[in-house]
């Protein structure tokens, strides 16, 4: 069991140890006056009371309308709870109260109802405080992952960076030797030398241009192209301003897993489209490949989706979208992320 698993088991155990130390007070508090039965109930009553509304907020109102930024709604909504919360309480401590003391049924006056709606207002503030908390603590743990993980990856890329200057030079020696008997050979060591360039020096910065990250791209899909034949039908749409930043390889999974797994070399039938946006402040990135019907002994595992969405969540959270979809003639993945 994983670290933050057994963290998660924790705080629902210490919940529980919280709301029986709850329960146990109130019961002891009333038992000298009230006698073992009503007590219990009281405090039954007392704890539901509590447990309705700050999970009712916490679960509920907070992220369907405050995380939303629809405050009008999570304030509506909140009075409605507290009110209800409210209400269910007196009435059910009404009811205790009739049965064990008072057979004669009356209706509680406005001063009992008003006590119970401040006293839930009081938890209702109460959770909200613990629900920022809560997120204060998330991002925070979302942070330290996240550098965690650029350490680490910095640390593989330090070991896989084996004389990169001796293999740069190897290349531009290769690339003048190729350029006056074989200029197509030329172009693609050309681009073969960009993307280890990328590689270690974009690579470990924490944000690169669209631009270079696009061309990186265009770079992996030319030197893709040379070992399939015929050659696949291939069209990049690309509609984006200059100047848009977005942290590095956030876009090479979807490619990569193209022509790892999508590519038919039996009926060489391959149609691949790519397409790149901006809206409304987010960046849109979509592919479309045919489906390959004969994959062979090598399965999709499905990982670097897992990886990129595990990365995903801890740069933005939950604000982003990354779906994949397959309608038996083609594969579709579709990203969408925040532009800062």
């Amino acid at each position: 069991m994983s670290y933050f698993a057994k963290r998660k088991i924790t705080l629902i155990q210490l919940q529980y140890l919280v709301w029986l130390a709850i329960l146990l007070i109130s019961f002891i508090s009333m038992l000298s006056s009230d006698g073992v039965a009503p007590s219990a109930l009281f405090a039954f009553n007392g704890v539901f009371f509590y447990a309705l509304i700050i999970y009712g907020n916490i679960h509920f109102l907070y992220p369907r309308y405050f995380q939303k930024k629809r405050y009008v709604l999570y304030v509506a909504g909140s009075v409605l709870l507290v009110g209800i919360a409210g209400f269910v309480k007196g009435y059910l401590s009404l009811y205790i109260g009739n049965l064990y003391f008072d057979k004669t049924f009356r209706l509680q006056d406005a001063g009992t109802h008003l006590s119970f709606f401040l006293s839930g207002v009081t938890v209702f503030v109460l959770s909200l405080i613990i629900r920022l908390a809560i997120a204060y603590f998330a991002v925070k743990q979302q942070s330290e992952e996240a550098l965690l993980q650029r350490s680490q990856f910095e640390l593989k890329l330090l070991k896989a960076q084996v004389q990169p200057h001796f293999l740069f030079n190897t290349l531009n020696n290769m690339y003048y030797e190729a350029y006056m008997e074989a200029p197509h050979t030329a172009l693609l060591i050309e681009r073969l030398s960009d993307i280890m360039r990328y590689f270690i020096d974009q690579n470990i910065q924490d944000m690169v241009p669209l631009e270079t990250e696009v061309q990186f791209l265009d770079n992996y899909i030319a030197l893709e192209k040379i070992r399939i034949m015929p050659e696949p039908a291939l069209e990049f749409e690309k509609g984006f301003k200059e100047g848009i930043q977005l942290p590095p390889m956030l876009l090479m999974t979807f490619v990569e897993n193209i022509f790892k797994h999508g590519i038919d070399k039996i009926s060489g039938r391959n149609q691949i489209w790519i397409r790149i946006a901006e809206q409304e402040g987010y960046l849109i990135f979509e592919t479309r490949n045919s489906i390959n019907r004969y994959p062979g002994k090598a399965k999709p595992t499905g990982l670097g989706l897992k990886n990129l969405r595990q990365r995903l969540s801890l740069l933005y959270g939950a604000d982003f979208e990354l779906d994949t979809r397959d309608d038996g003639r083609y594969f579709t993945a579709f990203l969408k992320i925040p532009l800062s």
